[in-house]
Order: C-alpha cells, then sequence, then structure tokens
C-alpha cells in the first residue's frame, strides 16, 4: 500500500519551520506497511491544495495531511478536501464541548473563528485531540484513505500514535498481514562503513528487510517483518539481529532506538559507577546529553565548563606550561586532554573523568585548525586514554560529533569493565 504525506502550510515553504511530522509520519508509516512514495509541502491556498490533493490521488493509496486545521482562515485543508470528495463539513459535538469547555474555564469569550477546530468531513471517524483543540479526520472515499492531522508535532504524535494508526490498522490494512519492527542502535561507525559491513545481508534481503539510517553521530537499522504474531516475528529479528551484532559488537549500544546517553546512564547506575566531565569547546553538552536522561542523578557527579585558560588552570589545576609559552602543547593537546579527565575525576571522586578540548571554529586557534579535538577518559585504578579526533562540518556539528564520539568511547569502557566483572 502506497501513501502520500501532504504537509499544508506557507511556513514551511518559507522556511520559517522544519517540516518534522514528514520524518515521524515516514518512519510510523513504514512501521505498519504502509510505504511513503512521495512528500508534498503546499502552501495556505486552496486551490493549489486541491490540486495537490488530485495529484496524489492518481498515486497513492492513503493521504495523510499535516497541518491547516486551527481556527485561522487560512486552515483551508479540511475545506479542500470536503470539496475534492463532493462532501460537506459539521460540527463534531464532543470537539465543541471541548472547545467550549476550554474557553469557559479560563474566562474569556470564544471568538467565531475558533469553532472552526470542532468541524470534521461528513461520513468520517472524528480523531479526538489529546493535546490540542483541533479535532483531526479519517475518511475512507473510492479505493482512497485520508488522514488529517493537527501541524504542531505535540499534537500530531499523539494523535497518530493513539487514533490514527488503529484507523488504519483496523479499517484500511485489515487484509494484510502485520508488520513487526526492531530498532538496532550503533555508535562510533558512519552509515556508509556500516553498511559496507552488512552489504551482504543487505543485498539478499527479503523477510525481514534491513533499513539503515543516520542521525548526527549516531546510526540506526530498523529490522522489519511480516508475521502472523509477535512470537514469530521475535524469531525472525533476533535471528537476524545476532548475525549483524556479531560483525559489528563494537558499535552496537541498544536493540532499541534510544540515545547512547541513555544506554550509558543505565549501565552506571546498575554498576554503581559515577562519571564527571571537564568540557571547554563542547560548552556543556556532554553534561547536558546525560541530564536529560531519567535517572542520570546516580551517576552524574557533576562537571566543569572550562572554556578559557585561565578555568583550567584556576579550577582544574592545568600546568601553566601546557597552555602557555613558545614550547607550550596548548589548550587543544592531548596532554590538557589528560590533565583534565584525570582532575576532574578526582575533584569530584567520580569513577570515570571525562574531558573534552578542541577547535570548533569558526577560525583556527592556537594555530590549529577547526575541527581537531581531543577527548580523554580518566578511570579510578585505571590508565587514562586520550583520542584525536578530526571531524568535518560546521561549529554545531563538531560540538555534537565530540559529544557523541566521547560518549561512545565511555561506553566501550563500560562494556570492558562489565565484561571484567
Amino acid at each position: 500500500m502506497k501513501a502520500e504525506i501532504i504537509a499544508v502550510g506557507t511556513e514551511l515553504l518559507l522556511g520559517q519551520i522544519v517540516n518534522t511530522n514528514a520524518q515521524y509520519l515516514s518512519q510510523e508509516l513504514a512501521a505498519i506497511g504502509i510505504d511513503v512514495y512521495f512528500q508534498t509541502v503546499v502552501g495556505d491556498n486552496k486551490e493549489r491544495l486541491k490540486e495537490a490533493i488530485r495529484q496524489a490521488q492518481g498515486r497513492a493509496d492513503v493521504l495523510v495531511f499535516s497541518g491547516g486545521i486551527g481556527p485561522t482562515q487560512d486552515d483551508l485543508t479540511k475545506d479542500a478536501i470536503a470539496e475534492v470528495l463532493g462532501r460537506e463539513l459539521r460540527t463534531d459535538r464532543p470537539a465543541m464541548d471541548k472547545l467550549t469547555e476550554f474557553f469557559a474555564d479560563r474566562g474569556v469569550p470564544m471568538t467565531e473563528n475558533n469553532k472552526r477546530q470542532a468541524l470534521v468531513i461528513d461520513g468520517c471517524t472524528p480523531l479526538p485531540n489529546a493535546t490540542g483543540l483541533a479535532v483531526g479526520v479519517a475518511i475512507s472515499s473510492d479505493s482512497h484513505h485520508y488522514i488529517v492531522l493537527p501541524g504542531p508535532p505535540s499534537e500530531l504524535k499523539p494523535m497518530f500514535a493513539d487514533q490514527a494508526k488503529s484507523w488504519l490498522l483496523h479499517q484500511v490494512l485489515t487484509g494484510e498481514m502485520p508488520i513487526y519492527s526492531r530498532i538496532l542502535k550503533f555508535a562510533g561507525i558512519g552509515e556508509s562503513a556500516l553498511e559496507d559491513k552488512l552489504l551482504d545481508l543487505i543485498d539478499a534481503q527479503t523477510d525481514p528487510t534491513i533499513a539503515p539510517y543516520a542521525k548526527e553521530g549516531e546510526v540506526a537499522i530498523r529490522l522489519s517483518t511480516k508475521a502472523e504474531n509477535i512470537q514469530e516475528a521475535n524469531v525472525r529479528l533476533t535471528a537476524l539481529e545476532v548475525q549483524i551484532q556479531s560483525r559489528l559488537s563494537e558499535h552496537m549500544y541498544a536493540s532499541e532506538d534510544v540515545p547512547i546517553e541513555e544506554t550509558i546512564v543505565k549501565m552506571m547506575a546498575d554498576m554503581g559507577l559515577t562519571v564527571s566531565a571537564a568540557e571547554s569547546c563542547t560548552g556543556g553538552m556532554v553534561m547536558q546529553s546525560l541530564t536529560t536522561i531519567p535517572g542520570s542523578a546516580a551517576m552524574l557527579r557533576g562537571g566543569i565548563v572550562c572554556y578559557s585558560n585561565e578555568m583550567k588552570e584556576k579550577l582544574l589545576n592545568v600546568p601553566h606550561d601546557y597552555l602557555e609559552g613558545t614550547d607550550a602543547p596548548g589548550a587543544v593537546s592531548e596532554e590538557v586532554a589528560v590533565v583534565l579527565a584525570e582532575q576532574v575525576r578526582m575533584i569530584a571522586d567520580a569513577d570515570f573523568g571525562l574531558s573534552v578540548t578542541g577547535v570548533a571554529g569558526p577560525g583556527y586557534s592556537e594555530r590549529k585548525p577547526v575541527g581537531l579535538v581531543y577527548i580523554g577518559i580518566a578511570e579510578k585504578g585505571g590508565k587514562t586514554e586520550v583520542f584525536e579526533l578530526r571531524i568535518k562540518g560546521n561549529r554545531e556539528t563538531i560540538r555534537k560529533r565530540s559529544t557523541k564520539t566521547l560518549l561512545y568511547r565511555l561506553w566501550r569502557r563500560l562494556v570492558q569493565a562489565e565484561k571484567q566483572g
């Protein structure tokens, strides 16, 4: 079954917001066996939207819309679909009751245009909005199926997950075998290198299928299979996962869609280990990544953002002659990365100390090139390791990849510690 995603909103065409909804919807539709062949972005113009709908009808079975269902006159998605289908709009009573209650609770009069958010297409299944006010729509007509969702991701995602997906499974995909998926996550390896390791499996894939995709500093693989039930699916997915894991054991950190920092927080909490960090060019990004994970208080002692040489010297006891002077290695050096990692570990009395110092750009520093970064890991009772990185990209890319690479190296140390008992 083929799908087209139609994102509605002039702000998307102007580049004022990023269309993250299309990425989410493509992944979710693929997971239930609906292939997205096209993605369309159209502005807030009813005639152009109607043209986009007619084009999509000629090449897709399922049309999924995001945006254009709010209260203003340029929110025209439901109007356009209703006209193309030759149907009327009507008011959904539960949605109108929610609107009325919302404004009454706030003591604010409801303007007439707000009532547009309660409109649905005649003959549809209304999709309640758990986090907003605009009701969604699911409707089938002439062998096509239409899903209408709000634009804000905080409203679109729960509506699709809790309402639209169920409608598709029970109303559209009833004659098809369900698809089960599993995500494998990797770090410390690029997408092309990972694909090269698995090329024979990818070329020979039938069922399960293998689909790699990359994020900044991490790579994921989605394994998918059609099966009668979850037990049968798990047998197939696990057999393929074992093959992949055996080839990429140094890089595969999870068999679920979680960032590497979540795996690290869980491992360190389970092992009773702690960590602290001294960061220069990343400006606290390592600590920020860890503290976004619930439970990080059990393993993260704290850290120091030592951006200037003065702070490196005063707070972390980096020798002055490491930082200044004709023969000094400089702040961006292996020597300084060692001191930062060891000192922050001792100051915090942590099991591990992390450090990162480098040139994030846009210009050279200490006559050293943009993208040169040193990351360090000190361990209580163990050796201190430093890794030199040469990262291509802009300032933000260098900071993110430095952070992810340091976390990957920490994960490798934790795996070793776990094996040693």
